[in-house]
């Protein structure tokens, strides 16, 4: 049955609008934004459709959009508009820890960070290059290498470190695998970059490391 048939207390937008979009499944936002189904389908229909198949929205939403293109009930114009609102998201999460204290909103710097390298398929280190009252001035994709490794330099950490004329850093990296936890080089290197911006005065926050749906924080650890 399409949704326009159903009783208007069940309809996904009436209930968005009358219980708030925290209400909704995912698959009830996600049939918002495809509108309609296809022949015999709802867009309910195929909006779980999509979620079972990718396994996860955060896979639906990094999916390729070529790939989604293809789909039935997408094509590439909702393909385009789907992979245009995960980028909108990932911009305005970068405005909200730019303009407040990384460390009064570390959820939010988490999701940043999740949204820009979850879904590499390579190694990607990057740093937060914070004012004194820890608001970010930068955030710099520093180093990239392969599957399983990256090599990281101190000196040219140190020196974007003072052209920014940084107070602190917050590092990330990502591991492809999908695991968060660190290895033993993950340790060693964060201390060998700390002790390097130590001489500089520039203090290391954080070190996060993103895996496949969740993110580590070396300061929760108590690695630092």
């Amino acid at each position: 049955m399409s949704i326009k048939h159903w009783p208007t207390a069940e309809r996904p937008r009436e209930r968005l609008f009358s219980a708030g979009p925290s209400a909704l499944s995912e698959a009830e936002l996600l049939a918002l934004f495809l509108r309609t189904g296809v022949r015999g389908r709802s867009a309910l229909d195929l909006a779980r459709d999509l979620r079972a198949a990718f396994g996860s929205l955060t896979e639906l939403l990094h999916a390729n959009p070529a790939r989604l293109a293809d789909l039935p009930g997408l094509g590439p114009a909702k393909a385009a508009q789907l992979a245009a609102v995960t980028e909108l998201v990932r911009r305005g999460l970068g405005e909200q820890i730019a303009c407040a204290d990384a460390l009064g909103s570390p959820a939010a710097v988490k999701a940043y960070l999740r949204l820009r390298l979850q879904h590499r398929d390579r190694e990607v280190f990057v740093a937060l290059f914070l004012d004194a009252q820890n608001r970010v001035l930068a955030c710099e994709e520093l180093f990239a290498g392969t599957l399983t490794q990256t090599s990281v330099y101190p000196r040219e950490i140190v020196r974007r470190a003072l052209i920014h004329n940084a107070a602190a850093v917050i590092f990330c990296h990502n591991h492809p695998s999908g695991v968060s936890e660190p290895s033993q080089s993950d340790e060693l290197l964060t201390h060998a970059l700390r002790k390097a911006l130590d001489l500089v005065d520039v203090r290391v926050l954080d070190h996060f490391i993103v895996g496949r749906g969740e993110v580590m924080s070396f300061a929760e650890r108590g690695l630092l």
